[in-house]
């Protein structure tokens, strides 16, 4: 999974709107430390649906002009909690520290001084990957970082 996501820059955001209706967005993430984090307005509608319902889905798919197959598209979908990191905590300087080693640092400066953004923590509890026909499986391991042979008898809920 990590091999896969390293060369995809941002994520799609699966979110519950206030109707519980499903909402997609995407923005820049980082992953550290077995979580994703993402720095987004308080304005976009996937920061409210977030604030309201905290579960969330991550979409990392890869890109149409590079894939062999159009009907076998490599991806990893992440179902996840997230959380709101304090403004100004040592986590919130850390992880906006490596979003300005890894993004625009001039951008990522300018929006640490909006302070409608905010940054998030996802963390996976369940997840599923397919890189190619007959390739798929789910997201296990201790961190939820292993890939884990799927056979189609085990249920989501059970894979760790």
């Amino acid at each position: 999974m990590k091999e896969f996501i390293k060369n995809i820059q941002t994520a799609i955001i699966g979110t519950l709107d206030k109707n519980n209706l499903p909402f997609s967005s995407y923005a820049p993430y980082i992953y550290d430390a077995n979580r994703f984090y993402v720095y987004i307005s308080d304005i976009a509608t996937h920061a409210k649906n977030i604030q309201k319902t905290p579960k969330a889905s991550l979409f990392f798919v890869e890109d149409e002009s590079k894939t062999e197959n159009l009907f076998a598209r490599k991806r990893v979908s992440l179902q996840c909690d997230s959380q709101k990191i304090a403004r100004g905590s040592e986590r919130f300087e850390e992880v906006l520290g490596l979003f300005t080693e890894k993004f625009d640092a001039k951008m990522v400066v300018t929006l640490k001084k909006m302070t409608d953004f905010n940054l998030y923590e996802f963390k996976v509890n369940y997840g599923e990957a397919t890189f190619g026909f007959g390739k798929a499986y789910f997201i296990g391991g201790e961190n939820m970082d292993e890939l884990v042979e799927r056979t189609g008898d085990n249920p989501h809920h059970e894979v760790k």
